[in-house]
């Protein structure tokens, strides 16, 4: 079995976010980047599986601009196999709407064949949380989302998933979709040895147009601005106190 992984290329989680001062959108300039924290337990789990002997090949993908090839070579020096990366955006600033990126991924899974593909829940700079599901309903697989456990039995795929009242286990047919959460796994570190291997394995390199895929946004952002700073708390001296103040600010 095949599996293909799309990764995204973003902030670094550690990163304070700066926006512009225009509010046009986010300062980009001399940022850290790094792969999507939901795409690299996505990775992990796809080479977890190929060294359980339940896949035999890991392919990555990557839609954006050009320099999304580093987050490919990472991807690559955790153990994957090969990578394809697709150049759709020439401006780092322009961000590839879901709908696309799932348009775009249907043709790579057309081409590829893959018998399951594994996606992060979410990227953490547009928080859509949509491109898995889009994919599924495009290709018309069964999909699996917010996913804490996977196992592969057959054809089937059994998935334990977050939800709000616990956990829920259920069972798709493959080939499949599978959006995982962060409690999937721990992701790996890239060993330097396999950083250097990493630079000769194989990278296709694509655009939107060879899929034939329209990347021309739907969506408009009319502004970008930081959330609001927090109000400065006050400190009690009783608890009899504490609930004289809830009362006044109406919260009991």
């Amino acid at each position: 079995m095949k599996v293909l992984v799309p990764v995204k290329r973003v902030i670094d989680y550690n990163v304070k976010v700066r926006v512009k001062a225009d509010g046009s959108g986010v300062d980009l300039a001399n940022v850290k980047m790094s792969m999507n924290p939901f795409d690299e337990i996505s990775v992990e789990q796809a080479i977890r599986l190929k060294e359980a002997g339940q896949a035999d090949e890991v392919v990555v993908v990557s839609v954006g601009v050009k320099q999304s090839q580093e987050t490919l070579r990472t991807a690559l020096a955790m153990g994957a196999d090969r990578a394809i990366l697709v150049v759709a955006a020439e401006d780092v600033h322009n961000d590839i709407e879901p709908l696309s990126v799932a348009k775009i991924l249907k043709a790579v899974v057309e081409e590829e064949q893959p018998g399951l593909v594994l996606c992060g829940k979410q990227a953490i700079d547009n928080d859509m949380n949509a491109t898995g599901q889009m994919l599924a309903a495009l290709l018309g697989w069964s999909q699996a989302t917010f996913a804490s456990e996977i196992g592969v039995e057959g054809d089937k795929a059994v998935v334990t998933r977050e939800v709000d009242g616990g956990l829920q286990t259920i069972k798709v047919n493959m080939p499949t979709v599978i959006t995982v959460d962060l409690r999937l796994n721990e992701p790996r570190y890239a060993s330097l040895p396999n950083i250097m291997k990493a630079k000769k394995k194989p990278m296709d390199e694509k655009t939107a147009a060879d899929y034939g895929v329209d990347v021309s946004p739907r969506l408009e952002i009319i502004k970008t601005e930081e959330p609001a700073e927090r109000a400065a708390g006050i400190k009690v001296g009783s608890v009899d106190e504490l609930v004289s103040k809830l009362k006044e600010s109406g919260a009991v």
